[in-house]
Parts: structure tokens; C-alpha cells; sequence
């Protein structure tokens, strides 16, 4: 069951029972959801609430808001589940607005904010086009490639990193508990980012050493993150790009959410890189989501890849399976996960 398949209690009326003119218009009037999270993640309103309600003017105070604006806001986030308004224009969270803390568990505060920089909104005012030719809207808005961009805007990329932190700590124990690694003496994270995913796994196999891969301003700071502590010692961290090498001495490479940031032409490059690394009983466990029929998460990500990468989609297993075949590889077994993704495993062909 993905996200988009779990009934939303927040909504006070079913879209089915809406006139056909108001459920067009909640969908238009998506964006002021979006940014409205933005705004208060970057704010850091949550951080000043819990289950307790707290006075509007109190938190604009702490957050440095205009109390009306804020008021206006925060009513519209509580009619879709975020907070709960109660007497006295005051609010508290709900297990839905928890995640807006910089500090809960699982929080998605950086990926709030980041769906409100710069990067991540300017390339919609270009999507006609990227509908018309193909064309990502990162490039039609900065002329470069969103990789490219993030050397030149060094904070959002900063932010960019911790969402994917934050988004990676809500899949890797569903990810670690779903496949059995313990047959893994050494295990490479290719696009590892700050290597959250891998001392997780690490974590459960104390026997297993690991390699952390990305390129040298995403691993720079990884060796300081606290997820690593008690098994830095067991990883490497190295840099460079997955189009032109990985780690050696692996027996075993996992990569999350990397696929689906390319073309099947660049991803063919990843993967023959890293089948050129395996030994004689190498895998590579591919973690991502598999777009399948009705409604689902994936099918709304994939509309973020067309707008903001270089080919990059969402993938059918049928896709996936033929991907792996042209980079000299078979796609052995999927290992779904409690969590959107699944775990593809793929061996030489």
C-alpha cells in the first residue's frame, strides 16, 4: 500500500461527493499547500509546539512572523491535517504536523524547505515546455543540469542533503529489515549522500565493512554525522562519479533513489560501472520505488523527475527488468519493503 492509497482522515468531505468545479480547484490550489509547509518549516514554527495547544501570538513571536499571516496559514494547514486549531486562535500538532520538528523522529522539516528554494520552484514556470520538448526545467531556468547547479548554490544544496537525510531515515530500517545481508562481507552505498542507509546497515551486521560513495562536496562532512558513530570504524568514505567507476573490493552494491535521477542511457553507465567491480557472486540491490496500476506515490514522483532531471522516472518492474538487461545484468528477485520502495536484486547476467 503506498501513501497516496491510505484514507486521509483530515478531509472533512470526500472529493467524490465535491461538484466537479471544486474538486478542479482543490487540485489548481495544490501549490498553496506546498509552499505554506515551506514557509513554516523554514520559520521553524513546529519546533515551538507539541501536543499542547500554543496562543498564535506567541508563536509569531518566537518565529518572527506577523501574527495575522501566520494565524491565516496555520487555519489553512489545520484543514488538511497539519495542526489542530483549537478556542483562542491557538494550535497543536498533529502526528502529521510532528514531522515539521527539527528533531522528531522521521522529521521531513529540510524536505519542506526544500520544495520551497529557488531551485526546486523556478523550473515549474517552464513545465509547458519540458512537456513540449522533453527539456528538464532546471536547465530551461539556469542553463545547467540540477548537479551542475548545486555547486553554485552551496546552502540549498546543503538543504537538498539533509532532506534526503530526512527522507532516507524514514526508509532505511524498512530497507535493512527487508533483504538479508548477512551474507555481505563487504557492502558499497553508491550515491550514499551522508551514508544514513549504510550504518544502518551496518549497525545490524557487525561483521560487514562499508564504503561510502558520492561525490566530494556530498561526503566532505559525512564522516561527522552521529548516525555514523559506533561503526566509522568500518567505513571508508570515498569520492568520485558513479558514471566512471565504484568502489573495488565490494561484493555487494546498494543504491537508493539514484536511478530514478536519470535517463535509462545514464543509468546504464551506473550500473556497467559497477557490474565492471563484481566479483564472481556480485549484486547490486537497487532501491526504489516500481510505478504498478492505480493510484501511487511513484507516479507523482515521476512528475518531479521530468521537471527537474536529466531523463530521470519512475520505473515499471517490466522497465526496470529490460534496464538491467542492456547493462549486462539479470534482475533476480524484488524484496518489497514496509516503506514505497522496493529492493531490486541483480546479478551478471
Amino acid at each position: 500500500m503506498t501513501l497516496l492509497e491510505t484514507e486521509d482522515p483530515a478531509l472533512a468531505t470526500e472529493p467524490a461527493s465535491l461538484p466537479a468545479p471544486a474538486v478542479f480547484l482543490q487540485l489548481l490550489l495544490g501549490k498553496h499547500i506546498t509552499y505554506s509547509l515551506s514557509a513554516i518549516a523554514r520559520m521553524g514554527v513546529a519546533d515551538h509546539m507539541d501536543t499542547a495547544p500554543v496562543q498564535i501570538d506567541e508563536l509569531a513571536r518566537k518565529t518572527g512572523a506577523n501574527p495575522p499571516s501566520l494565524y491565516r496559514v496555520m487555519r489553512m494547514l489545520a484543514s488538511v491535517g497539519v495542526f489542530e486549531e483549537v478556542p483562542e486562535k491557538s494550535f497543536r500538532l498533529t502526528p502529521v504536523g510532528q514531522l515539521l520538528k527539527t528533531d522528531a523522529p522521521g522529521s521531513l522539516r529540510y524536505s519542506a524547505i526544500q520544495f520551497g528554494d529557488q531551485w526546486s520552484t523556478r523550473p515549474w514556470e517552464h513545465f509547458t515546455e519540458t512537456v513540449r520538448t522533453g527539456e528538464n526545467g532546471v536547465r530551461k531556468a539556469y542553463g545547467k543540469d540540477i548537479f551542475e547547479l548545486f555547486v553554485d548554490l552551496p546552502e540549498q544544496a546543503e538543504v537538498f542533503n539533509r532532506s534526503m537525510t530526512n527522507i532516507s531515515a524514514a526508509m532505511v530500517e524498512p530497507i535493512a529489515s527487508a533483504y538479508d545481508f548477512s551474507s555481505i562481507d563487504r557492502l558499497a552505498d553508491v550515491g550514499g549522500g551522508h551514508g544514513m542507509l549504510l550504518a544502518s546497515i551496518l549497525t545490524r551486521h557487525p561483521h560487514m565493512q562499508g564504503v561510502l560513495y558520492d561525490l566530494p562536496e556530498v561526503v566532505a562532512s559525512a564522516g561527522a554525522k552521529p548516525h555514523l558513530a559506533g561503526c566509522e570504524a568500518r567505513v571508508r568514505i570515498e569520492s568520485g562519479s558513479f558514471f566512471e567507476h565504484v568502489p573495488s573490493g565490494c561484493d555487494a552494491y546498494i543504491m537508493k533513489f539514484i536511478l530514478h535521477d536519470w535517463s535509462d542511457d545514464h543509468c546504464r553507465q551506473i550500473l556497467s560501472a559497477t557490474r565492471k567491480e563484481f566479483p564472481t557472486n556480485g549484486r547490486i540491490l537497487v532501491c526504489e520505488q516500481i510505478v504498478a496500476d492505480g493510484p501511487g506515490l511513484a507516479k507523482l514522483v515521476d512528475i518531479e523527475m521530468l521537471a527537474m532531471t536529466v531523463g530521470g522516472k519512475e520505473r515499471t518492474l517490466a522497465e526496470f527488468s529490460d534496464l538491467f538487461s542492456s547493462a549486462g545484468l539479470r534482475l533476480t528477485e524484488v524484496f518489497r519493503t514496509e516503506s514505497p520502495l522496493c529492493i531490486l536484486e541483480a546479478r551478471s547476467a
